[in-house]
């Protein structure tokens, strides 16, 4: 008999094989046969909803509403994996993958992997988000941050607001009869604006999200402290000056700055990449590799996180893993696969994009820990430096950690004072190296608001970030100064 998790108390999702018409016996049969002789694999059903509504220019530029679902096969024989997938859930569509990957293990006859440990814990409830508010309601909403967002400044010129919503739910299936389900909401909304004074624009924006429902997104309080927000930074944007340029210190502020952490480190940290020595963490554990102080965790399981899931993409639960513990290398974000090839446990990273995309370690919600500082004390520590309250795009050599991040909320520190803001600063660095560079933590920790998609291997997922104040010391800035 299959065992039903207990993360899916939906009855109208209570299996996708029953919704598909699907024969159980069948199923088995054929999951058993194209899984024979592999260490480990599963199937994977998907059924996923989505909405994205954006007002742009002063009137509604899309709404999009979609439905998808598929499943995913994977054999997984030591190193190698076989997988397939399609759109169409049907018995005739599940034979030929289970023939497609049956072909991965050449004759292999494996041991296949004890399935993964349970849990009653449920992060989010099962509620579809999409239903409610209506849509009409929906464009009043975005409507009514256009009209505040113009109202709040005469130098707004442009406004741009967007909502958006999915549910997805998913069943995995085991060759040894196991099942494991999770149904998983989430919900964004963000606004962007363009300030401008004569011939000079600059943009700010601010967004929120997690898995739950609509109803704390749309509460007035919370969508017009983001559009404050995202006026703010625009405003400030328009008053900045050219960034100066060199090695300096630099103090990072809490919260989303640990996106840099996240791209910088985070990656390093992920057992695919440590298993083929391509991280430049490869071989480092129990040695010290950041400075004393340092702590960085990823944890999937804080409710309602963006980034937080009951179990991950192959049934694991997920966990509080310590990475790294005062500056000493202790962990990695492991799923199934890597985690029995480099003899280690599964830690609940193995996450995919959707049933078209095979799991890998990738990040939930990552974060350094808070030290016990004051903020002002670290700004006070610094003649002559950089405060970088906000981050954009970066990017990343995982293998040597040398990275590029873009500053979109910057200012000069000048004889331990924060001065003027500064339009086009870049961190450059290298994080193994940068990590023994800071010198101080603030015990201002926070997380980001909710606003992370992380990419890797053409696949994106949603994640969290976090830390506190940093202060790191010789850091090179490119600016326009």
């Amino acid at each position: 008999m299959n065992k039903i998790s207990e993360a899916s108390t939906d009855k109208i999702t209570a299996s996708l094989i029953d919704r598909s018409g699907l024969d159980r016996g069948k199923v088995a049969a054929t999951l058993r046969h194209g899984l024979e002789g592999a260490d480990d694999g599963e199937l994977f059903l998907e059924y996923r909803q989505a909405e994205a509504l954006l007002f742009d220019n002063g009137r509604l530029k899309q709404a999009t509403y979609d439905t998808a679902q598929g499943f995913g096969l994977r054999a997984v024989k030591e190193e190698a994996v076989g997988y397939a997938h399609a759109s169409d859930i049907s018995e005739a569509a599940l034979a030929r993958a289970a023939d497609a990957v049956r072909a991965v293990k050449s004759g292999h006859s494996g041991h296949y992997a004890a399935p993964p440990a349970r849990t009653n814990r449920k992060l989010y409830a099962d509620d579809n988000p999409l239903g409610t508010p209506a849509f009409e309601q929906k464009v009043k909403l975005l409507e009514e941050i256009n009209a505040y967002a113009r109202a709040k400044d005469l130098r707004v010129r442009q406004v741009s607001a967007s909502l958006g919503a999915s549910w997805q739910v998913v069943e995995i299936l085991r060759a040894d009869g196991e099942t494991f389900r999770d149904i998983r909401p989430l919900v964004r909304l963000n606004v962007s604006v363009v300030a401008g004074e004569g011939d000079r624009q600059e943009a700010g924006s601010h967004g929120y999200g997690g898995r739950e429902g609509y109803q704390r997104f749309i509460d007035a309080s919370a969508w017009r402290g983001a559009v404050d927000e995202a006026v703010r930074q625009a405003l400030v944007n328009l008053a900045a000056v050219p960034a100066p340029a060199g090695e300096m210190d630099v103090v990072l502020g809490s919260g989303w700055p640990g996106v840099m952490l996240h791209e910088a480190v985070g990656h390093g940290l992920e057992g695919d990449f440590n298993r083929k020595k391509t991280s430049a963490f490869a071989g480092l554990m129990g040695q010290r590799v950041a400075a004393k102080g340092v702590t960085v965790i990823d944890d999937g399981t804080v409710a309602a996180r963006r980034g937080s899931l009951s179990i991950d993409d192959e049934g694991t639960p997920t966990n509080r893993t310590v990475l790294i513990e005062d500056g000493i290398l202790v962990g990695y974000m492991q799923d199934r696969q890597n985690a029995r090839l480099m003899n280690m446990q599964p830690t609940g990273n193995g996450r995919r994009e959707s049933h078209a995309h095979v799991p890998m370690p990738r990040m939930t919600n990552t974060y350094m820990l808070a030290g016990d500082r004051e903020p002002g004390e670290l700004i006070a520590s610094v003649k002559n430096g950089l405060y970088a309250v906000n981050f954009g795009g970066g990017q990343v050599d995982i293998t040597s950690g040398k990275y590029v991040f873009q500053c979109t909320e910057a200012y000069k520190i000048e004889n331990g004072k924060v001065t003027a803001p500064v339009k086009g600063a870049m961190l450059i660095g290298n994080g193994p190296t940068d990590l023994h560079r800071i010198t101080m933590i603030g015990n201002d920790f926070a997380l980001d608001p909710g606003i992370g998609t992380c990419g890797k291997n053409g696949q994106g997922v949603p994640v969290g970030v976090g830390q506190p104040s940093l202060k790191m010391e010789r850091i090179t800035v490119g600016g326009t100064g």
